[in-house]
């Protein structure tokens, strides 16, 4: 039995259409349920060792499975479809498939330490002006169910809306400070934020896995955006304003608080961040 566990909500709701396209070349028996309000704890104990999940949604839903289920400890075969707006976790891995097997990929993973709270992550956990855009897109969706352009967003926050913060990094026990930071990720893959290649040498499964964090620094606005474009072909580090470091623990703390993002996942008021293994 397949159990195919579908967000009807990514794609900007139109991640039920993928579904139903999926279904129609499917000739073995099936279960359809919504993720949407869905209790892991019931579900799970119904799976035999022979029945696979199928992920139909985006970065979101992809976390919020990783969030709410032990995958260290899931036997069942783990499919991935990539029905979102931005697919950065498919980005990565796909190889140009949009179906993929995800066992491999949602263990071992690491966590975030955010306001209290603890969360795992696939992608990555963005602060900065990228928190920023995921806060300014989710007010515009709560708004209008017109597509959300985050590259509109992004620009308009370079140029007007977004405030630069000194950012204090912790990698490892080494501290670096930062004047004029944009952003200051923490990153498990490549890509975030809909294409962007923020870490282009991060390897995901390596035997001895660590998180690489990037700051992008910058006091003139017109040259940081002049620059921008570069974090989607990953040569951003191209430039002097980018620094990167790679380590087991990042800590990241701004001297004014803004949003956080996880995997895509908006997180508000956020001062500092620890993500680790």
């Amino acid at each position: 039995m397949k159990y195919i566990l579908f967000n009807e909500l990514s794609n900007n709701k139109k991640g039920k259409e993928t579904l139903d396209e999926y279904i129609k070349s499917l000739e073995e028996p099936y279960e359809a349920i919504s993720v949407i309000g869905l209790d892991y704890s019931t579900l799970l104990p119904r799976l035999t060792a022979e029945d696979s999940i199928v992920l139909v949604g985006g970065d979101g839903t992809l976390n919020h499975f990783i969030n709410d289920v032990d995958c260290d400890a899931l036997e069942n075969d783990v499919y991935f479809l990539a029905a979102g707006t931005g697919n950065d976790f498919l980005n990565d891995v796909g190889n140009g498939e949009r179906f993929i097997k995800i066992n491999q990929y949602i263990k071992n993973l690491p966590v975030v330490e955010i306001n209290d709270k603890t969360y795992k992550f696939i992608n990555g956990v963005g602060f900065g002006i990228d928190g920023w855009c995921c806060e300014e897109g989710d007010r515009q969706r709560a708004k209008s169910d017109k597509p959300v352009n985050y590259t509109s967003i992004a620009i308009s926050g370079l140029l007007f809306k977004f405030k630069r913060r000194k950012a204090v990094v912790i990698v490892d026990g080494k501290e670096y400070v930062y004047k004029h930071a944009w952003l200051a990720p923490a990153m498990k893959g490549r890509f975030y934020g809909g294409g962007m290649q923020v870490a282009p040498t991060q390897d995901r499964l390596a035997e001895d896995p660590v998180l690489t964090n990037v700051v992008y620094t910058g006091k003139s606005k017109i040259l940081t955006l002049i620059k921008f474009p570069n974090i989607f072909k990953g040569t951003l580090q191209k430039f002097k304003t980018v620094h990167t470091v790679s380590g087991k623990c990042i800590e990241v703390k701004f001297d004014k608080p803004c949003a956080a993002q996880i995997d895509g996942e908006t997180i508000l008021n956020v001062t500092s961040y620890k993500a680790h293994y």
